[in-house]
């Protein structure tokens, strides 16, 4: 409401409201412009200092003439806050048409049911002893009502927490650099044919590219083990640390055969993927030039059996052109003879 003075026999009327006082408070000197008023105030100084041509200011800035003379409207000199985004709070909000006691009733069966909704609540509050008749949006409005004001909401409970006793994650000075060094691990689902569901495992290595693969009924710890089993009969060199994301396949016994072989094992943070992204690669060929080429029943024998093939080809036969067109094979072995004698222990 405007507020009134006298001045001698004088009254005058004074225009200050509460939207007066609240600009007034956005123009403070002392107060930093955001992004949009900084921007905002070097259009009216470049403005100012090429011509004042109102044409030419919005053809540099890519804004139109209405937009222009709207904020010049807006604009108060020497007062660059006055072009900020104003408040669009609309002047009249809905205020609650329930009781301070219909709000508690809500709020008391909500706390006896903590995991029911509105319909659920709605229904029980019109058959109760003393019925109450709400609708199902305005119990909405009230659970809404009381979330804001209220306490925080209960924690979820019932989630088991898992914890590694050997897992970590990649320290950030872990140098990759031979044959070993780091070996990614992941799982993937094989659907042959519909109703059919077999997993995958694929060994990649970060430096040599050498693969090796395992076919399971199931994606399990323990057979998980099996990609362990093979990494130690099939690669040519040794194993040091392996890379897995968070599946639930790569713990417990897993883990524990990590543990026990002497294996670093580092787990991958939460979605994501594009760490692990050497095996990921080697997940796509696999998939497309062995089971979607290979006429091998859809069986754990028969897929195994062609990933056994299809192993031998990869590591011995196809070239890679990461590698410089060499298989990981001849890789390998030319990287041995150049560091025969220098580095025994990656022998």
């Amino acid at each position: 409401m405007p507020v009134a003075t006298t001045v001698g026999t004088m009254k005058i009327v004074s225009t200050t409201t509460w939207s007066m006082q609240r600009l007034v408070q956005r123009c403070d000197p002392g107060v930093p412009l955001s992004r949009q008023g900084r921007m905002r105030q070097a259009l009216f100084d470049w403005h100012r200092t090429h011509g004042q041509n109102v044409s030419r200011t919005c053809r540099h800035f890519g804004i139109s003439r209405p937009t222009f003379y709207r904020w010049q409207r807006r604009y108060v000199a020497g007062r660059p806050q006055s072009l900020e985004n104003r408040s669009s709070v609309p002047g009249g909000r809905r205020q609650p048409s329930w009781t301070p006691a219909q709000a508690q009733t809500v709020r008391d069966l909500r706390e006896q049911y903590p995991r029911w909704g509105k319909e659920k609540l709605q229904r029980c509050l019109a058959r109760g002893d003393s019925p109450l008749s709400l609708s199902v949006s305005m119990v909405g409005r009230v659970l809404r009502r009381l979330r804001d004001a209220g306490p925080p909401r209960r924690m979820r409970a019932g989630r088991r927490c898992w914890t590694r006793p050997y897992g970590t994650r990649k320290p950030a000075d872990y140098v990759v650099s031979a044959p070993g060094d780091l070996v990614q691990v992941d799982t993937v689902d094989l659907r042959p044919r519909p109703g059919v569901i077999l997993k995958h495992f694929t060994a990649a290595d970060v430096v040599s590219r050498w693969s090796v693969a395992e076919v399971a009924s199931a994606a399990t710890a323990s057979l998980a083990v099996r990609v362990l089993d093979a990494l130690a009969e099939r690669v040519p060199y040794r194993v040091r640390a392996i890379q897995v994301d968070g599946g639930s396949e790569f713990m417990a016994e897993f883990e524990v055969a990590c543990q026990t072989r002497g294996i670093r094992l580092f787990v991958l943070p939460p979605r994501s993927p594009k760490l692990n992204g050497c095996v990921e690669r080697t997940n796509r060929t696999w998939r497309e030039e062995c089971y979607e080429c290979t006429p091998a029943p859809a069986t754990v024998a028969g897929f195994g059996a062609a990933a056994r093939e299809w192993e031998t080809v990869y590591n011995t036969v196809r070239p890679h052109q990461a590698l410089g067109y060499q298989t990981p094979a001849a890789w390998v072995a030319a990287w041995r003879a150049e560091h025969a004698g220098i580095d025994g222990a990656h022998q």
